[in-house]
């Protein structure tokens, strides 16, 4: 039923709260160049069966040639491994951490290699991106599948995933401190509440990937499991940075969209920053503390699309901007992913699972048809119920 799974998740269960003994912890991401010889073949890795030409591709190439050919995303995910495996260490758990990448290396196989070579058979995966949708999730499934394959280990290793880690404390702790600070740097700088706004950023994705983003059961309206997940959690961190002052006056926030790359025929998530910054701008907002929602690290996304473009946006409109952190390697972050590897080992219930939302906690085993990528159909999937 649950393709590639561990007996325990193999009946499809939405939680499973079966103890797993886990050999080591899959850490599953993006990946990103190295130096400026890798940018043309990473991104062809990228953009890998839609045809685009070199030329199209050298567009994109120049937010990663202005930073030297170098994403700052495989350094990240080193300090992630290194920061996991300390904590793991403290907590006196034999689990390693094994690291691979779905466009550059080392690659999702080359862990299953690894893992292969080290005699171990159950894989507990972490992917880096914390939201539902096709993007963010069901291709690295995807990807899961395509390494056994590559590997011909089908049958051999098993692998499940933890639950989708949006609403999970050790996730949103770091985001509520980064607005805490950057709205006193912002009335640091002389701005009063009315005159700040606070604009939580993620990824645009098609409209398409959007609405099939989640279980198809789920009524999560036009914008999916993916547009209420950031909702939620926004609203989350909101209250907790910034509850009424006592003259009552409240911060206006609100959800845009950063990244896009589709066709301008295709719809994609709105608004974008920028466009958001300039309207808000003209209707008197002076201060923006931006915080990067969708992003678990400093991708280039983070790096060139919200250190860049957004700031270069306030200057263009003269207003103050500051970028809150990532997640990266803070404590409250790392201590939690290793709390969602030993809901698995543990078999924690579902009730005693920490959620800051009420979607949450989300399913450790995915659900038939969830986060549907329309252009592509469905194709072989690990760690959820086919197809």
């Amino acid at each position: 039923m649950v393709p590639g799974a561990t007996l325990a998740a193999s009946s499809g269960a939405e939680h499973v709260e079966v103890p797993v003994a886990y050999d080591a912890i899959l850490l599953a991401s993006f990946g990103g160049p190295e130096g400026q010889d890798d940018v043309i073949p990473f991104l062809r890795n990228v953009t890998r069966g839609r045809g685009i030409p070199d030329e199209r591709l050298e567009e994109v190439a120049h937010h990663y040639r202005a930073f030297g050919g170098i994403s700052p995303i495989n350094g990240q995910n080193r300090a992630l491994k290194a920061a996991l495996e300390a904590e793991l260490d403290r907590r006196g758990i034999d689990l390693p951490v094994l690291w691979g990448n779905r466009n550059w290396e080392p690659f999702i196989s080359d862990a299953v290699t690894e893992a292969h070579e080290r005699g171990f058979t159950k894989l507990i995966a972490i992917g880096t991106s914390a939201y539902s949708s096709y993007s963010s999730c069901r291709q690295y499934r995807e990807d899961y599948a395509v390494a056994l394959e590559q590997t011909e280990l089908r049958g051999d290793i098993q692998i499940d995933k933890v639950r989708q880690f949006f609403d999970h404390p050790g996730f949103v702790q770091p985001f509520i401190e980064g607005v805490q600070q950057g709205l006193r740097d912002a009335a640091a700088a002389g701005y009063a509440p009315a005159e700040t706004h606070v604009l939580f950023s993620t990824h645009s994705i098609p409209a398409t990937d959007a609405a099939r983003s989640g279980p198809a059961e789920r009524e999560f309206g036009e914008g999916g499991a993916y547009e209420a997940q950031h909702l939620a959690v926004a609203e989350v961190v909101m209250a907790a940075a910034h509850p009424s002052t006592s003259s009552g006056t409240e911060i206006a926030w609100s959800l845009v969209y950063q990244s896009r790359s589709g066709p301008p025929a295709q719809p994609w998530l709105a608004p974008d920053i920028n466009d958001a910054m300039r309207e808000l701008a003209a209707s008197g907002t002076k201060a923006f503390v931006i915080v990067p929602l969708g992003f678990v690290s400093d991708h280039m996304e983070v790096k060139w699309d919200l250190d860049t473009e957004a700031m270069e946006t306030a200057y263009e409109r003269g207003v103050f901007a500051t970028r809150v952190p990532t997640p990266g390697v803070h404590p409250a972050y790392v201590s939690g992913l290793v709390d969602l590897v030993l809901e698995r080992v543990n078999g924690v219930p579902t009730e005693d699972r920490p959620a800051l939302t009420e979607l949450g906690p989300w399913y450790d085993v995915c659900r038939a048809g969830c986060c549907e990528n329309v252009r592509l159909g469905f194709k072989p999937a690990l760690a959820g119920i086919a197809p």
